[in-house]
């Protein structure tokens, strides 16, 4: 049962299990399913001003919100054990390594804020902060802040802080970043009230 303060997430309300087991599979389908989008959105290379972008930050945010943040957490940490094992999940991969070698190298620090991103705004979503524009809007950003905040600090880490480390990695994709909050503002919303015609 869900507690007063929680909410069903959009997965829930998509894909509902009658059964605890049936639950089981259906999170195991929705993780694995979600592995492979990301993955898809990391080859992408849109062209974009000033950088060509990924998807992969859309589809971690839509993920952790969609999902909650127990699943969309696991479908993230199954993503990177993905790449760690060796598979070629990540963006620029193979080409650029594989593995925890490529973990470990600059874009390890956005890695680990996929990850936390998800959590957080999974959990903002079960409070139904993925209702509305505005909700969706602030989750959005605090979920972006988060991957860059441990992107950054991780290439400080590699590089040295006397680096031009913004100038690699954060304004550049501000853009492209911006592109990507908006569109997940209107997606979530318009999911939730195309689902409550339904009714």
């Amino acid at each position: 049962m869900i507690p007063a303060t929680q909410t069903h997430t959009l997965a829930d309300t998509l894909f509902p299990a009658s059964a605890e087991s049936n639950k089981w599979m259906r999170n195991v389908l929705l993780a694995v399913g979600g592995t492979v989008l990301l993955t898809i959105a990391a080859k992408m290379n849109i062209p974009f001003y000033p950088v060509p972008l990924t998807m992969t930050t859309f589809v971690v945010l839509t993920i952790g919100m969609a999902f909650g943040w127990r699943l969309g957490g696991a479908t993230v940490a199954l993503y990177l054990a993905e790449g760690a094992i060796g598979l070629p999940v990540f963006a620029g991969t193979p080409e650029k390594g594989i593995g925890l070698a490529y973990m470990a190298g600059p874009t390890g620090g956005y890695l680990l804020g996929y990850l936390v991103a998800a959590v957080v705004v999974g959990w903002l979503a079960e409070k139904g902060w993925d209702r509305n524009v505005f909700t969706t809007l602030a989750a959005m950003i605090i979920g972006t802040a988060i991957i860059f905040a441990p992107g950054i600090y991780w290439l400080g880490m590699l590089f040295g802080w006397d680096k031009p480390i913004l100038a690699w990695g954060l304004w550049p994709f501000m853009a492209g970043a911006g592109f990507k909050i908006a569109l997940a503002t209107a997606v979530l919303p318009l999911a939730w009230k195309f689902l409550a015609t339904k009714k």
